[in-house]
């Protein structure tokens, strides 16, 4: 269970990798760990009971989340249809409370879900991603060069519409050197990076959409550099092993 937290005074991360035992999944259960998820028939309840890495700083909570609508439609990222992709509450609401380190907000929120038949890696080099406002942005390369993007406009019912992309616009890379672009009307830039690993990254970016400045949350993905050995070896320091 990957649990993240962003604040002024420093975050924390977790991301345990765990064996098949340690899973338990029903219906409208999730559970990895001693972490899991419930879906209650109109909200999303998360335990959060983690610890994270390369610190082993505990990290402990909940959360509520509160679809403003379902968004039904799944949409496949490669030419075989092996991954796929689905906002299922493109708008939501979020209450969140944590015990490890101690606070709690609400505010809005986003949900989503990629699944795949086989490693991303096999199908795919790169891949950048940004929300912000009611827009969505996805664009992929394939191991084949090929490229596919998605452009999407979520209504006030949560339902995605196609719509015409913004143009690609390149921003920094990161301190790891990784590419990084989006889609925008006019010009983009970095508001700050919020996480800078060697083959990902997480970044508050704002674009113009609509003739508006838009602060979007940005993330952009290299499975080639993934794929590298030096990176391998690097995995276990912030993504420990569990049986």
């Amino acid at each position: 269970m990957n649990a993240v937290l962003y604040r002024p005074q420093g975050g924390r991360w977790a991301m345990t990798e765990r064996g098949a035992k340690r899973l338990a999944r029903r219906e409208n259960d999730l559970w990895i760990g001693p972490s899991g998820l419930h879906w209650d028939g109109a909200r999303l309840h998360a335990e959060i009971n983690e610890r994270c890495a390369p610190l082993p700083r505990p990290l402990r909570g909940r959360f509520t989340l509160t679809p403003d609508a379902i968004q039904r439609e799944t949409f496949t990222l490669d030419a075989a249809g092996r991954h796929r992709w689905r906002p299922i509450a493109p708008r939501a609401r979020i209450d969140v409370a944590f015990d490890k380190p101690g606070l709690a907000w609400s505010g809005t929120a986003y949900f989503d879900c990629n699944d795949g038949d086989r490693p991303l890696a096999e199908d795919f080099s790169s891949w950048h991603w940004s929300r912000g406002g009611d827009r969505i942005f996805y664009d992929v390369t394939r191991q084949d060069g090929s490229r596919h993007g998605l452009s999407l406009a979520i209504g006030a019912d949560g339902r995605a519409t196609h719509v015409p992309a913004p143009p690609e616009i390149v921003l920094p890379r990161t301190g790891w050197r990784l590419a990084r672009q989006t889609r925008s009307e006019a010009g983009a830039r970095v508001i700050k990076t919020l996480e800078d690993a060697p083959f990902y990254a997480r970044s508050l970016v704002e674009t113009q959409l609509g003739g508006t400045a838009v602060h979007c949350v940005h993330e952009s993905l290299s499975l080639e550099r993934f794929k590298m050995p030096v990176v391998q070896m690097m995995l276990p320091f912030r993504m420990p092993r569990l049986k």
